[in-house]
Formats: C-alpha cells, structure tokens, sequence
C-alpha cells in the first residue's frame, strides 16, 4: 500500500511546491494510517492542518479507499 500512496502523492506535490510548500511519505501502518511531514512553506502556515485534511488526506481517502486517517508528523 506504501507504493501507491507515494503514487498519490506525487500527484499532489506539484500543487503544494507551487506555494513554496510540499510533502513527503513518513510511513503507512497496516490499519491504513498514513504519516506526512509537511515542509517549505508548509511549516508554521495557519492553512496546513486545511491542506492536509481537505487537500492531501480527501485525495488519498478518494483513491485508496484502504486508508483510514492521513496526520502530519514534525
């Protein structure tokens, strides 16, 4: 499952580095919880917690229904 969430992910980075931000992969456990360090421009920004959970984790949820919680780690 790692792999295609790293798929996923790919597609979104694009958008984030476009704003100074972007993400990387931590880990992704059995129960399908995903681990994401938000970084650039992404760090310290007031809309981060809006990014991840209406942006990056409403992709993943959308195109690997297997998963079940995407949080960012520092």
């Amino acid at each position: 499952m790692k792999k295609k969430v790293q798929t996923v992910i790919e597609k979104i980075r694009p958008l984030l580095q476009r704003d100074g931000g972007d993400v990387e992969l931590v880990d992704v456990d059995n129960d399908g919880n995903v681990k994401v360090r938000l970084t650039g421009a992404c760090v310290g920004c007031a809309m981060s917690q809006i990014t991840l959970k209406q942006g990056i984790e409403k992709v993943l949820l959308n195109e690997i229904p297997e998963i079940k919680k995407v949080e960012n780690v520092e």
